[in-house]
């Protein structure tokens, strides 16, 4: 690699698993969970209102992933709260770092021989602007538009993010061995993320994403 290449935040392992619910009671987390997630979206979908909407997708930036994680982190990986969760949690990422996740995102297109890139639906190439702005589009869509389709293009998102991440691990793992060790360890995640979000999008299409 380069000596002047952007070194992304290393949105890792830890910030994946760092969130934990307040709830003492799992069956109530469980409940309260699947609840605020329904109406969440419910409430979105009917309102006229374009702001209601503006809002949603604005919920972490002014309050902190804090906000949602003690109602939907906790959910299993293949339910509404946890899709939804998964998603604001990828626009984190996505936001704490838009350089990174689009030099990443740049190397995924390169090396990955799939239609991930045109289903993600970034422009190529696709820069800090583009990747913020994709990921905006993305959480509409699951509010505005057909649920199914916004999580398959995140799924595919993750999927081209993760290959980058373990392409510059591959360059690093001399130079840098701890480093690629870490995006080693970010592509692992992203990948798990993809394959959820995967399987919540074949689930919201059939109408038992619940």
């Amino acid at each position: 690699m380069a000596d002047d290449f952007h070194k992304p935040t290393l949105f890792g392992g830890r910030e994946f698993e760092a969130y934990e619910g307040a709830a003492p009671d799992p069956a109530v987390s469980r409940r309260i969970a699947h609840d605020t997630a329904r109406a969440l979206v419910a409430r979105v979908r009917d309102s006229d209102d374009p702001e209601v909407l503006d809002r949603v997708v604005r919920l972490t930036d002014e309050h902190g992933l804090d906000a949602i994680a003690e109602l939907w982190a906790l959910s299993g990986p293949h339910t509404l709260p946890g899709a939804l969760w998964r998603i604001y949690l990828l626009r984190a990422m996505i936001s704490s770092d838009p350089d990174g996740v689009a030099l990443l995102f740049q190397r995924g297109t390169e090396v990955l021989r799939t239609i991930d890139p045109v289903v993600a639906g970034a422009p190529t190439p696709a820069g800090p602007d583009e990747v913020l702005e994709l990921s905006n589009r993305i959480l509409r869509g699951v509010f505005e538009g057909d649920l199914a389709h916004a999580l398959e293009r995140a799924a595919a998102f993750c999927r081209v993010e993760a290959a980058g991440a373990a392409s510059v691990a591959d360059d690093q793992e001399t130079p840098a061995p701890e480093r690629s060790t870490t995006l080693t360890t970010r592509a692992s995640r992203l990948t798990t993320i993809a394959d959820d979000l995967a399987i919540c999008a074949r689930m919201a299409h059939d109408g038992s994403l619940d």
